[in-house]
């Protein structure tokens, strides 16, 4: 069984890492980001906007290079990375709303995105270690 058919919207194969609907979910909540992070305040272009880019960042490339890894084991790795800065660019988006830089409509619209991307990982490591069972 093909470790990545599950995670495509069409249930087609998966050839490269943006058929993966992990990726596409990680692609969106970095959009976001962007779009909010425009409007912070200029003093907090190296602090809080350059962390919160770096770590939504991290989301969708660490999915991305998992795809050229040839092991169960170094994928788990990569896809854990990624949760961590899911989870990394969370809390970093609950500042962001404390400080009142976003709206709270705003920061749940985030917040959906990223609990379906963070179930989306989940699911895909759990999958992964499956196939290696």
């Amino acid at each position: 069984m093909d470790r990545f058919k599950f995670m495509s919207f069409d249930n087609k194969k998966i050839t490269t890492f943006e058929d993966l609907v992990v990726w596409q979910n990680a692609r969106e909540l970095c959009s976001i980001v962007y779009s909010f992070t425009k409007k912070f305040p200029k003093d907090e272009i190296f602090a809080l906007t350059s962390q919160l880019r770096r770590a939504v960042v991290s989301i969708s490339s660490n999915i991305a290079e998992d795809f050229s890894r040839n092991t169960s084991a170094n994928r788990v790795h990569f896809y854990a990375m990624a949760r961590g800065s899911l989870t990394e660019a969370q809390s970093q988006m609950i500042v962001s709303l404390d400080l009142a830089y976003i709206s709270s409509t705003k920061y749940l619209n985030f917040k959906q995105k990223a609990a379906t991307t963070h179930k989306l990982l989940t699911g895909l490591i759990n999958a992964t270690k499956r196939s290696n069972s």
